[in-house]
Parts: C-alpha cells; structure tokens; sequence
C-alpha cells in the first residue's frame, strides 16, 4: 500500500472546504419572538402574494447572527440575520432584502443545483487528474493540475451565483412593483452595503469580480435605480404603521442581544420615545435592575395599557425576577388580546407553572395544548407541557412531549428513548400512540443515517 503525498492531503482539504463553502449555513439559533414574527409576515406577505406565493406556506426566520446578511436554504423559507435588522434605517429597506430572497425561491436557486454541482465536478475531476500524475511520479505537474482545477471550479461556482444574485435582483423589483412598495429602501440598502466596502476597505473592480459571488455593488445601484424610478411605486410613501412597528422591534432586538451598555448608548434615557422605552426595559433587565425597567414598561402601558407586547414583556421581566405570580395577570392579558399567541401562551404557561401551586396546573396544561396545537415546532412549549403531565402522573404523556422536544433539538438518541417509552404504555392505536411511533421511527432514521457518515 502506497501513501499519497503530503500536498495531495491538503489538495483534498482544499477541495472539502470549496464544497462546504456552497452549503447555506443553516445550523444557527434562530430568535422567536411573537411581535416580530407578526411584523415579518405583515411586511413580506404582500411581496409573496407579488411573488406568485401563498402566504400560508413562507416563513420568514430570524437567526441570531450580528453579520449582516440573508439567505434562503430550499424550501419557502427567507432567513434574515439579526444584523440585518440592525444596520436596516427602515422598515422598506428590509423589504427590499425580502423581495430578493423571494426571487431566489422562485427561480429555484438552491446551492447545490446547477452551477455548485458543475464546480464540485471539476474540483473532483481535477483531483483525480491529480492522484494520477502524482502517481506517474511527476508531482509538480499534479500540483499544477490541482491548482488549475480549484480555479476553474471556483471561476465556475462564482460565475453562477453572479447570476442568480442579478437574476433575484431583477425578480426582486418586479415583486416590489406588483406590490405597490417603493424601491428607494432597495436602493438605500445596496448603498449601505456599498459603503461598508469603502469603510472595511473592500475596493470591488472588474478583475476582483472573479473573486466574488455577487455582482458589483455599484452596477446592482445602477440597474436597480433606472428599474425603480421608472416604477409607479417609486414616490409612494412606505407605510408609516409597518415602519413605527419596525423602529419598535428593531429597539426591542437591540435592547435583547446587545449589552446593557451598548444599549444604552443608543437609546439614552434623556430620549423618551417608545423605542427607546423599549430597549432600555431589556437593558436594565438583563443588567438585574428590575425597577428600573419596570419603570420602563410601566411608562409604556401607561400610554398603552392593552398593548400585549408590552404585557407580554412585563410578565416576562417579572417572571424571570422569581417573581411568577405577579407575572400572571399580565401574561393572561397579552394571551386573551392575541387570541392565545403560541408563543405568548409558552410564556403564561410557564408562569402558572412556576408558581408550583397545583391549582394552576390545569390552565397550564390548557394553554400548553392549545399552544403547541398551532405550532409544533416549539421546543420549549414540549418541555412546559411534559412537566405538566408528570406532575399530574401522566407519565406515557410526559414522555411523549419530551420525545418531541428533543427531536426537535436533535437529540435523537434521547427522543428514541422517551418516544418508546411512551408507546409502551400509550393506548395502542390513540393519535398520541401514533404519534410516538413517527417520532420513534424519525429518531431511528436520523441515528442510522449519522451512523453511515461515520
């Protein structure tokens, strides 16, 4: 047995980070919020009605990652990166981002299509060339191959996703047209990209485009602004309710991930605005300054006593401060004015819980149910909902919302278990006995396919 040369090893490292390099990066935490979720889908739902979509059947997702970037993986879903929504001035500019992305569903652009399948085969193609001169002896010539190779299958990749980026961009305007929703947020956000290039020191050329997977910056504005401002749209204001919606969860995001100071720098207390209000009531909660930012929320319902968000917030602070029964009556409230919200039901459910006063037991497991109902993918719902039942010595039931929590978090190992367990003692043919098996049969596919990557 022979053992290749060393320089082949790292040619076919090369080549593995060139395949990853075109896989969307999907493996990010993603941040749930029943607020922004309802701004999201009010601003991207006409875009998708343009874009020939069912509103019904696109997510749009927010991922907990300070770049600013978007992307779509398959499927109906656009992700965009917190960043995203903080460096975004407004409410359009995100909707441009959002029209964009909806261009590359519909043409069908997923990575590994098309032009990602045509650069990995050269990249193979050359490394077998590769292998073969080097074992004709003549390494020189196998690195030269090798070298040639990974150009051409990088030239190939960045050359496709050139196009589809224009292609999206020319998808994009026409979904922002249909829609009525002026371009200028579009263009404004090309020109805040454009100027990060200038300030990181990014000079984009006609040879440096070789290198880089979208068009330049500069000729998207330019053939971006004649579509725009031919438009009808072009001079139609922005909807001013979106827009006050948007400053509030931009506030609101930025008073959630950002440090209490950073926070506070952006949003002074001498500035007594409801974004601002709203920042700081995060800021000073995650700096354990609980009347402080109680008096943030305070001030914020005083002008809006039946705002459920604010509510929402309030029992939230009050909660997480150990303080779970005073954050029922809020909590209550938000759920009745959102017509039981999932998300917003998660959080009263928890709350009834964490008072440990069995008499509060069954609203929880009401509220759990019903909130788990419309939308399964809710892990933290499943966990609630499972210490419910087994405090209520439902224990096939316990196991079974445990099962779901832990597919859900990729703990298969975990769900085969607890959704075995369940079935056993389960009434055989019920939907909760139907429904262990599918987990069982799930987690029993995800463990042998990660055994064969092995």
């Amino acid at each position: 047995m022979r053992t290749l040369p060393r320089f082949l090893a790292h040619a076919a490292a090369a080549l593995a980070a060139l395949v990853l390099a075109v896989q969307p990066a999907t493996a990010q935490s993603i941040l749930r919020d029943a607020e922004t979720e309802a701004l999201l889908r009010d601003m991207a739902n006409p875009l998708v009605s343009a874009a020939g979509l069912d509103p019904r059947n696109v997510d749009v997702v927010m991922i907990n990652d300070p770049s600013l970037n978007a992307f779509v993986a398959g499927g109906q879903v656009v992700y965009l990166h917190s960043g995203l929504i903080n460096e975004a001035g407004s409410a359009n500019e995100v909707q441009g981002v959002i029209a964009h992305e909806l261009g590359h569903i519909t043409g069908g652009h997923v990575i590994s299509d098309g032009g990602g399948k045509a650069a990995t085969g050269i990249s193979i193609l050359s490394l077998l060339l590769g292998v073969a001169a080097a074992a004709a002896g003549a390494g020189d010539a196998a690195m030269g191959v090798l070298m040639a190779g990974q150009q051409a299958a990088l030239g190939k990749y960045l050359a496709f996703s050139r196009g589809q980026e224009a292609s999206a961009d020319a998808a994009g305007a026409q979904y922002l047209s249909k829609a009525g929703i002026t371009g200028r947020g579009s263009i404004t956000f090309f020109k805040r990209l454009q100027n990060m290039e200038y300030r990181y020191g990014f000079s984009r050329n006609a040879d440096t485009e070789f290198y880089s997977s979208h068009p330049m910056t500069s000729d998207r504005i330019t053939t971006l602004e004649d579509t725009y401002q031919a438009d009808p749209a072009w001079n139609k204001p922005p909807d001013p309710a979106i827009e006050e919606r948007f400053q509030r969860v931009k506030a609101k995001l930025v008073g959630y991930v950002a440090e209490p100071q950073r926070t506070l720098q952006l949003y002074p207390e001498t500035v007594q605005t409801v974004p601002a209000r709203y920042a700081r009531a995060y800021a000073f909660h995650k700096d354990a300054q609980l009347e402080r930012a109680m008096a943030e929320v305070d001030a914020l319902l005083a002008a809006s006593p039946s705002d459920p968000y604010f509510l929402e917030l309030k029992g939230q602070i009050l909660l997480e401060a150990g303080k779970p029964r005073e954050a029922l009556a809020p909590l209550r409230r938000a759920t009745e004015l959102t017509a039981n919200q999932p998300l917003i039901a998660t959080t009263f459910g928890h709350a009834l819980i964490a008072t440990e006063d069995k008499a509060n037991f069954q609203e929880a497991e009401r509220v759990l149910k019903a909130a788990v109902a419309r939308d399964r993918e809710n892990p933290f719902a499943w966990y609630q909902l499972g210490t419910v039942y087994a405090a209520n010595g439902d224990l096939p039931r316990a196991r079974l919302a445990s099962a779901e929590q832990q597919v859900m978090s990729l703990r298969f190992q975990q769900a085969l278990a607890s959704a075995e367990a369940a079935e056993a003692s389960l009434p055989k043919g019920s939907p909760d006995w139907l429904r262990a098996q599918d987990i069982a049969m799930q987690a029993r596919a995800e463990i042998e396919r990660s055994a064969k990557r092995k």
